[in-house]
């Protein structure tokens, strides 16, 4: 029975640190600066290779309760009307003491039906890595009643023993479906179509550890407010919207993004179930190939009384296919490219 309890012990500590990963991923609210988090089949969107490496500090006033790192490569392989894309994330949960790592790679495939309509699909595959800190747990008899787990200054050693793997490597695979023309474009991917067991204790027999599937749909315009020429950038403005759905979580962001020349900005509402989630504004400048973003959600549900702070978010994208080289090239070739948000 104790042997038990310390297993159930572990389990819930782990999932009340690690609910990122097991009942829902991480999502960005830049989700245009992370456009392979969203769908597969976005890969090699831009016409030449890009690099684009995402930050986000949610409520930073809980002791960094979720800190998620990423970094991507993607390119277009026009040729073989493919793309390819490669994704390195990291979710921190608990101020180190839960972390999930995900390795994975792209491909996509694009179908041309007319000048206006083209249709792609795309296939992930990669790892998860899961582990946790032990020696950043504390348990029951690491507590003095009055002078707390230090001891009056020295730490106390808890007699819990440690589960045999303190980390676990799951295969996970995901898909996605992109249509999009040249003022629109939508989408559906699910992730983790083989719910990747995530599980430290191996105790699977009556309890279900796999990652659920996520759904995700999305869709959007763009209408153009001024063409761009050789000094400036086009200006444009595109309404959005994004459902997720994970387990029994889900969640639903609308809103606009709109570049004007150098700068863009942008502004959604996040509703999540049945609360009103927060509001998110967006801030950026974007000058040839480098695009740097920031935005901050406004908490506006009932967490905010307990004022774990809002989120940050930082974004930084390097495309190549805004140098002026690569803009002849792309201007000669039969590349129709609708997503300037993305880009």
């Amino acid at each position: 029975m104790r042997h038990f309890c310390k297993r159930l012990l572990l389990l819930l500590i782990t999932l009340s640190f690690g609910c990122a990963a097991w009942a829902q991923d991480p999502v960005f609210s830049q989700f245009y600066a992370a456009p392979l988090q969203v769908n597969p089949a976005f890969a090699g969107i831009s016409f030449a290779p890009r690099i684009t490496v995402n930050y986000r500090n949610q409520w930073p006033g809980l002791n960094n309760a979720y800190v998620t790192y990423a970094a991507t490569y993607e390119q277009s392989l026009e040729q073989l009307n493919s793309g390819i894309g490669l994704i390195v994330m990291t979710d921190n949960a608990g101020d180190g003491i839960y972390k999930v790592n995900r390795f994975s790679a792209i491909y996509g495939y694009q179908l041309k039906f007319s000048d206006g309509l083209h249709i792609k699909f795309g296939v992930q595959a990669g790892l998860i890595q899961n582990t946790v800190d032990w020696n950043k747990l504390v348990f029951g008899d690491q507590i003095d009643p009055i002078t707390g787990p230090t001891g009056g200054g020295n730490p106390i050693l808890s007699q819990e023993a440690p589960p045999e793997n303190l980390n676990k490597s799951s295969l996970d695979i995901s898909t996605g479906l992109l249509v999009y023309g040249q003022n629109f474009y939508g989408g559906v991917a699910i992730k983790h179509l083989n719910s990747p067991d995530e599980s430290l204790l191996g105790i699977n027999e009556n309890l279900n550890v796999g990652v659920p599937l996520r759904l995700t749909a999305h869709a959007g315009a763009e209408f153009t407010l001024e063409r761009g020429n050789n000094r400036r950038a086009a200006s444009f403005i595109s309404p959005n919207v994004m459902f997720n759905k994970q387990g029994e979580f889900w969640q639903v962001n609308a809103g606009a993004y709109a570049g004007l020349d150098q700068i863009y900005l942008g502004l959604w509402y996040r509703h999540a179930n049945s609360n009103p989630d927060a509001a998110i504004g967006l801030i950026g400048y974007r000058k040839g190939v480098l695009r740097i973003g920031y935005s901050y959600d406004f908490t506006i549900s009932q967490l905010a009384d307990a004022s774990p702070g809002g989120t940050h978010e930082i974004s930084l994208t390097l495309n190549l296919a805004d140098s002026r080289q690569l803009q002849r090239a792309r201007r000669a070739s039969r590349y129709n490219n609708c997503f300037k948000m993305f880009n």
